[in-house]
């Protein structure tokens, strides 16, 4: 994943850190067959009055080598079931405005884009301002 979004892969011991550390509800969903092929990052969302709850896929991701034949799919069939066992109504996600294989990837599996709405991050100098007003 790291080659992916041309990032440095982090020492072993930092990421079983992280794993060990992730946010309470936080959950890993893993594809594999002697090897990881792929994995879905969800967290549960509870909204606003009236609204239902749902799941929110933060990270999904099929290695290169195994792209196109159906670990995506798969990965997105078991995140549905999963919401559909625990009474969720939805699922979420974002997705790169600018990565049609992607795109059409999520339109095929029955995805449908929100262009109403936008989404924002603060993170870096914003995230630290925020904090300290």
């Amino acid at each position: 994943m790291q080659a992916h979004y041309n990032a440095p892969c982090p020492h072993r011991s930092m990421i079983l850190k992280g794993l060990s550390e992730m946010p309470a509800g936080t959950e890993i969903l893993v594809a594999s067959e002697q090897t990881i092929l792929g994995f879905a990052a969800i967290s549960p969302v509870y909204p606003g009055p009236g609204l239902g709850s749902g799941l929110f896929l933060k990270e999904l991701f099929v290695s290169k080598q195994y792209r196109g034949i159906g670990v995506g799919n798969s990965l997105m069939q078991a995140l549905a079931k999963l919401a559909v066992e625990r009474g969720h109504g939805r699922v979420d996600w974002t997705a790169d405005r600018e990565n049609p294989r992607l795109r059409a990837f999520y339109d095929g599996v029955g995805g449908t884009p929100k262009p109403e709405k936008l989404f924002y991050r603060l993170e870096g100098t914003a995230l630290s301002e925020m904090a300290n007003r």
